[in-house]
């Protein structure tokens, strides 16, 4: 049984669970399947970003301009789509915003030896600029009625995003832990002295980890296109820290190597349901921004200290079995 509670997933799920009963006993709608799939659906676009985001913290460095590229890559695609461009050419067009963005800011980290936090700061900023040179600071609305139904059709009982956000996470998981390249991205995060030692590529892993935030930052812009219909030209502003986050909540952690991205999606799941359950407990909307920030401290903090406490079980039925097992060969 400790066993399982230390598998950071299951303990997100346990706390979710927790959290969703505590808001239920509150106010019963907030369980409802209509609720729970409102939830589910308004989740995808911080999962998304927070399963590239993943990819950059488990190699020890942070990508704080998220926003700014999912920002960018949102006007790119309202603008090919206003203008009645080809889906296949606007969803090319898009991912290839976020990957030259990522890959502009993988170069700076890699080669430049900028550090990641002013690189993707500086980023962050030129990136906004760009966007409102392009969109001259207007909104991007008429967005084709048939991009938008994308949002709204289901397959199985669920949205298309929420299909599109599971297999982000089946692929990145699958090349995370599955293939022998993945698994690079956890050792240059967990020792980089020693990567670079057994001569791993290291400047290639930290350039596609940026690359790989960058191209989760352009769908998600897709995402939200779908969903909102049009384009404001503060798209993606303040979700940097949001995805940050969901994937520490999640169990990615900031110094690197260790988390997975199922773990960081469960978290921006977690972290939704934290914002929406401010709704149903009818606390006014300028509570939010506070209240959402201590629910989340106080589940991390909570979470931290009961993996601690497993681990300290776990430490001491493994030091009293060899002891156990000594008294029984010296009885007669």
């Amino acid at each position: 049984m400790l066993k399982l509670f230390q598998i950071r997933e299951l303990s997100i799920i346990l706390l979710i669970v927790l959290f969703s009963l505590f808001v239920g006993s509150l106010n019963i709608e907030f369980l409802t399947g209509k609720s729970i799939l409102v939830m589910l659906s308004g989740s995808i676009i911080l999962l998304v970003l927070a399963v590239g985001q993943s990819f950059v913290l488990l190699t020890a460095n942070i990508d704080v301009s998220v926003g700014s590229i999912m920002g960018l890559s949102a006007a790119v695609g309202g603008t090919l789509l206003v203008n009645g461009s080809n889906l296949f050419v606007v969803l090319i067009s898009v991912i290839c915003v976020g990957a030259l963005c990522g890959l502009i800011n993988g170069i700076g980290v890699a080669q430049l030896k900028i550090p990641a936090i002013i690189m993707t700061l500086g980023m962050l900023g030129i990136l906004r600029g760009i966007m409102l040179i392009f969109t001259e600071g207007m909104w991007i609305e008429a967005i084709p009625t048939y991009f938008k139904m994308y949002a709204v059709t289901d397959f199985l009982g669920l949205p298309y995003p929420v299909w599109i956000g599971i297999f982000i996470c089946l692929i990145a998981y699958l090349f995370l832990n599955k293939t022998k390249f993945g698994s690079y991205f956890y050792a240059v995060g967990d020792n980089l002295d020693g990567a670079k030692l057994v001569g791993l590529p290291v400047k290639t892993v930290s350039i596609l980890a940026f690359v790989f935030s960058g191209i989760s930052a352009a769908i998600a812009a897709l995402i939200f296109i779908m969903n909102i219909g049009f384009v404001p030209n503060q798209t993606g502003s303040g979700i940097e820290l949001q995805v940050i986050a969901a994937a520490v909540l999640g169990g990615v952690s900031l110094t690197g190597g260790a988390g997975t991205v199922i773990g960081a999606a469960l978290g921006a799941i977690c972290f939704t349901i934290i914002n929406n359950s401010l709704v149903y407990m009818k606390i006014p909307a300028y509570w939010n921004g506070a209240i959402s920030g201590l629910l989340l401290l106080a589940i991390v903090i909570a979470d931290t200290k009961f993996q601690k406490f497993i681990s300290r079980r776990k430490l001491t039925n493994m030091n009293s079995q060899p002891t156990n097992k000594g008294m029984e060969e010296s009885s007669p």
